[in-house]
């Protein structure tokens, strides 16, 4: 029998024991869903981390963004890795690391322990993300094979967040908020044994590491965050927050300048230039940006308003975990039929009516009639988008780039959830202070004299005061949320262009060099 092309790449991929693509998909989303789950399965564990390590309130949201920040920003670099020194051997190396820095964080004393674990497990997952998703561009052909292994990986992807709030509230109810650090260790180490022996190594392309263009972007994307949380606390006034901003325009303006003079750019422009690919991208960071506010201030509002324990909160979140598998798998069994658009199109309006019905949220609501409807069609939406926008980004890549493609799609989401929590966090702070103005005049106006004291000592309302402050914060935090959702709405609509070709080698039927976006 003739062998293709893209059978003889396939095959290179695959173990020499026996060749168990399953085996080989099941450790590769095994990863993937390791490190993604890992920017949310903290959030629920976070008073149980603040007591514990004494961190101030501010501090404290340097939990996530140490992670979040040098995950998203290293993703590039990682990529470009995987590429130049061999995929399986780069992707090995960023789940030892990975691991071991769960190990150290789970045995974090003080608070800079934590954090510089949090830090150092963004590099490993920036090692391992993107190689892990190139690695099914090697060992899967082109068409509904690859097709359904992408769909797997999208809904692993998509759903970690979800998985990652269940899980923290399990293990910091039943156990210790430091178990949502060890249960990484023995995952972690499972797939390091695993690896070698079903993945084969990808042939190396000789290169050379950005190392300026990977600093300037992480760097300028930190700046950026941190001038968005600083205005959050001290206004826009602020001259931190002014110099955040400064640092990061002349960062991000380097990191562009880098990019187009390096020989070897970690992010060739040239990908960029197909009007789908480009469109993707500001998608997935459109959308991440909403996804990763939702589930933040979901989880503070059922714990600060309804009251619930963290295994109570983390259950609140399956319901968004089933939406979105199932909208990945409809979007998988379908796409070869109606191509990309019509899904990044449908996905994107039900995920902003979802967000939309979030605004409504008030402080009597209740699970039910609250946010379980809405972060069902929520979930739903953003189902639908994930393997779309996941194959639409990564297919006729040619192979010795599909680690920065696939580098670059992971770093628009993760840099976009950066971002976006950031900015939905500034929303949120600016509508909660003046709403804790008037419920503080309300408060004063019939409060003993008791209460009044324990005010003016603690600054901190009682309910159902500070239930109405929360949630006023929240809904209108949703409303900018709805606008980020709107932004991946038109690019759906007005830049997305589908092709004859496109919907051809999604069916499998184009050849092995026909581009599939």
């Amino acid at each position: 029998m003739t062998t293709t092309p893209v059978d003889t790449q396939a095959e290179k991929g695959l173990a020499g024991s026996g060749g168990r693509p399953g085996i080989a998909l099941t450790v590769i989303a095994a990863c993937q869903l390791m490190v993604v789950l890992d920017a949310t399965i903290v959030n629920i564990a976070l008073p149980h981390i603040q007591d514990a390590l004494s961190f101030s309130t501010t501090d404290l949201s340097w939990v996530l963004s140490a992670y979040t920040l040098t995950f998203g920003g290293l993703l590039l670099l990682g990529g470009r890795a995987g590429d130049i020194l061999g995929r399986r051997r780069v992707f090995m190396a960023g789940i030892l690391i990975f691991t071991f820095a769960s190990l150290l964080g789970g045995f974090a004393q003080e608070p800079w322990h934590l954090l510089a674990a949090r830090a150092l497990q963004g590099v490993g997952g920036a090692i391992a993300s993107p190689t892990s998703l190139a690695l099914i561009t090697t060992t899967f052909p082109e068409g509904p094979e690859r097709n359904r292994a992408f769909g797997v990986f999208a809904a692993v992807s998509a759903g970690g967040g979800a998985i990652g709030l269940l899980a923290g509230g399990m293990l910091t109810e039943w156990l210790d908020w430091r178990w949502v650090l060890f249960v990484n260790v023995p995952i972690g180490l499972l797939i390091a044994f695993l690896a070698p022996r079903y993945i084969n190594e990808s042939e190396r392309h000789p290169g050379r590491f950005d190392i300026a263009g990977a600093a300037t972007s992480t760097l300028g994307m930190a700046a950026l965050v941190y001038g968005f949380i600083r205005a959050s606390e001290n206004g826009w006034k602020d001259s931190l927050t002014i110099g955040s901003f400064v640092a990061a325009v002349l960062l991000l303006a380097s990191f562009a300048l880098v990019e187009s003079r390096a020989k070897e750019p970690i992010t060739p422009l040239r990908m960029f230039a197909d009007r789908n690919r480009s469109g993707t991208y500001v998608i997935m960071l459109s959308l991440a940006a909403a996804m990763f506010g939702m589930f933040f201030f979901i989880v503070l509002w059922v714990q600060g308003v309804l009251g619930y324990s963290p295994i109570a909160s983390g259950l609140a979140f399956l319901p968004v975990t089933v939406a979105i598998v199932t909208g990945a798998g409809l979007s998988q069994r379908f796409l070869p039929t109606v191509g990309p658009k019509p899904f990044m199109v449908a996905g994107s309006t039900i995920t902003g009516l979802g967000l939309f019905w979030l605004t409504f949220i008030e402080a009597d609501s209740s699970y039910v009639g609250g946010v379980l409807g809405p972060m069902v069609l929520f979930g739903f939406g953003m189902g639908l988008n994930f393997v779309t926008l996941t194959l639409t980004a990564v297919s006729g890549v040619a192979q010795h780039e599909a680690g920065a493609a696939s580098g670059l799609l992971n770093a628009t989401q993760q840099v976009g959830g950066s971002l976006g929590l950031s900015i939905l966090v500034t929303v949120f702070g600016t509508a909660s202070r003046s709403e804790g103005e008037k419920q503080a005049a309300d408060f004063l106006a019939t409060a003993t004299p008791e209460q009044q004291a324990a005010f003016l000592r603690t600054k901190e309302l009682p309910a159902p005061w500070s239930h109405e402050v929360l949630t006023s914060g929240i809904s209108t935090a949703f409303v900018a949320g709805v606008a980020m959702v709107a932004v991946a709405l038109l690019t759906a609509v007005l830049v997305i262009r589908v092709r004859r070709s496109d919907l051809e080698a999604l069916s499998g039927k184009a050849g092995a060099a026909g581009p599939a976006a």
